[in-house]
């Protein structure tokens, strides 16, 4: 039944090659980055409708500023770039197949300037140029949801496809995925004029704030695991010292 399904794809045209920013080498998708474009779109209509989106000027400018200037030097111009600042105390933030980058206001609030807001979007971008969950939605899935995903049918299937979408999108990446994304987040902060060791602060104050309350996990370490080990690794990328901390995993 296996080789049965990968020949249908095959068949249907669906399977495509295409450069990876993160691996450096041509990846293998099921999907076409148009129809990757559709999905999130898809799910970005869903969103819209469960979360309350803030349409504060003046964050709002802010956040598609710097949002845009990343996006200009970022290694992935097919696609356009979306920037949405969920109104809600959370601190965290997330990205979905297409361009779409999420930031909570409750993680804006305790960002201190421009630099620590372009490494959270630059992160959310990197995780966008590497296709991270355009990858998770292909081994999650399956063939027929992804199908769903991706049409404008509004069926039952549609929606639980959309659903499941969103789902897998915001939960944990893996270790290596999100070593990727902090890599091209130093890149794109200094390529546009910010300061990349921001990132250290953001992941240090997120620490901070989640040691607070110990008995309820901040979101953002729920769906961005790792805060000592990515730390670590902006530091060597930066060729900064490193600490006693850095070398036995404080945190």
């Amino acid at each position: 039944m296996l080789f049965l399904a990968v020949i249908i794809i095959f068949l249907s045209g669906c399977i495509s090659t295409e450069y990876n920013a993160a691996t450096h080498r041509q990846d293998i998708f099921f999907y076409s980055t148009d129809k990757e474009i559709t999905i999130g779109g898809n799910v970005a209509k869903q969103i819209a409708a469960k979360f309350k989106l803030s349409n504060d000027p003046v964050l709002v400018n802010k956040v598609n500023n710097i949002g845009n200037k990343l996006a200009s030097v970022c290694d992935r111009k097919e696609v356009h770039y979306f920037f949405y600042i969920i109104d809600d105390d959370k601190k965290n933030a997330f990205s979905i197949p297409g361009g779409y980058v999420y930031i909570y206001k409750g993680l804006l609030d305790i960002l201190d300037n421009d630099d620590e807001i372009a490494f959270v979007l630059g992160h959310e971008i990197g995780h966008i140029v590497c296709r991270h969950s355009i990858k998770r939605l292909q081994a999650a899935m399956g063939y027929n949801l992804l199908i769903l995903a991706s049409t404008q049918t509004k069926s039952p299937g549609f929606s639980r496809g959309l659903s499941f979408a969103l789902a897998q999108i915001m939960t944990s990446y893996s270790r290596q995925d999100e070593f990727a994304a902090d890599r091209l987040a130093v890149k794109y902060t200094k390529l546009a004029g910010y300061d990349p060791k921001a990132g250290i602060e953001v992941l240090e104050k997120l620490y901070r704030e989640m040691k607070k309350s110990p008995d309820r996990p901040l979101s953002y370490f729920r769906t961005h695991p790792y805060a000592g080990q990515r730390i670590e690794q902006i530091k060597k990328d930066l060729g900064l010292p490193l600490t006693i901390r850095d070398y036995i995993g404080g945190f």
